[in-house]
């Protein structure tokens, strides 16, 4: 990929809002494990109640302040309930990674969406959240990979809550948005963590050429969003192999679509999920609801889903 095809985010943006293998040190840097597709089985469809815990990890120098989001025991709905017990169930990890000024509260709708419906979903707080540098020399996709291996170790931790209940077999989910989708580009590219077979770059730019991970790779975007250029999110989908696919929001701009409020909402969130649960759970349902998800008079979809 050239230089000249990435397009830098602009600083004044604001970020939208509210808006029997072990996986552990399976990352490209520290080893050559490529997970396999889930097990083929159905994602749970009831809604989980959500439990919320704060972990306060590092990465050398590098804070990665840490909540961890997932399905909980309890009447579904609400806000999440912290150091609630977990649901009983094995469960996948889809992480997210917030955008510029942002922090692992300020996308509540992705994060406990992600929860309700049986995914474990750490969410770290970068530290250096305005510092567009730190995602362009790969300080944020090594801040996930970091995080990842700490959630997945907490499956293996003697006491631990979450202790039996981590999916460890499946492979990762990683997701974002502007930043946060530049960094999960990157988890793909340039900084690759061979534990991940779903991603989601919601609002990104290109990163780099594919590493040849075997991960399933969802684009959400607008084709007006001003802060992260639409056609290179296109450039970046168009080098990758399949699986994969491209939702578009017409006419939207770098972030609306994220918000529950927001008329095709429900496009974003119902194809975000089924990605996930096709992707970590094995669930073909999910898979085959896809075109259906993402089809209305305010999006366009484009799809290649085998390898």
């Amino acid at each position: 990929m050239s230089m000249r095809r990435r397009t830098l985010l602009g600083l004044g943006a604001a970020a939208a809002t509210g808006v029997g293998t072990s996986l552990l040190g399976s990352s490209a840097a520290a080893g050559t494990l490529s997970p396999r597709m889930a097990s083929p089985r159905q994602a749970p469809t009831a809604q989980f109640a959500i439990g919320v815990r704060q972990f306060y990890w590092s990465r050398g120098s590098r804070q990665l302040n840490t909540k961890i989001f997932y399905p909980a025991s309890g009447t579904a709905g609400g806000n999440p309930i912290p150091n609630a017990p977990i649901a009983n169930g094995v469960f996948p990890i889809a992480e997210w990674s917030h955008g510029m000024g942002c922090n692992s509260d300020c996308y509540s709708s992705q994060t406990h969406d992600l929860a309700a419906a049986g995914f474990i979903c750490p969410a770290p707080s970068f530290s250096d959240n305005t510092n567009i540098g730190s995602v362009y020399n790969g300080n944020w996709s090594k801040d996930v990979s970091e995080v990842l291996t700490r959630t997945l170790a907490l499956n293996n931790t003697s006491g631990d809550p979450f202790a039996g209940h981590i999916d460890t077999r499946a492979g990762v989910g990683v997701s974002g948005h502007s930043m946060g989708g530049m960094t999960t580009h990157g988890l793909l590219t340039s900084w690759p963590d061979n534990r991940i077979v779903a991603a989601v770059p919601v609002a990104c730019v290109d990163m780099g050429n594919p590493a040849g991970l075997h991960a399933n790779v969802l684009f959400i975007h607008g084709d007006h969003d001003p802060t992260c250029d639409y056609n290179s999110a296109r450039a970046a989908y168009a080098e990758l192999p399949s699986p994969k696919a491209f939702l578009t929001h017409v006419g939207a701009d770098h972030g609306q679509y994220l918000t529950p409020d927001y008329r095709y909402y429900a496009q974003t969130k119902n194809t975000f999920l089924d990605w996930f649960r096709w992707s970590l759970y094995g669930d073909t349902a999910a898979r085959d609801r896809l075109r259906s998800d993402a089809t209305s008079n305010g999006t366009s979809w484009q799809a290649a889903l085998t390898r």
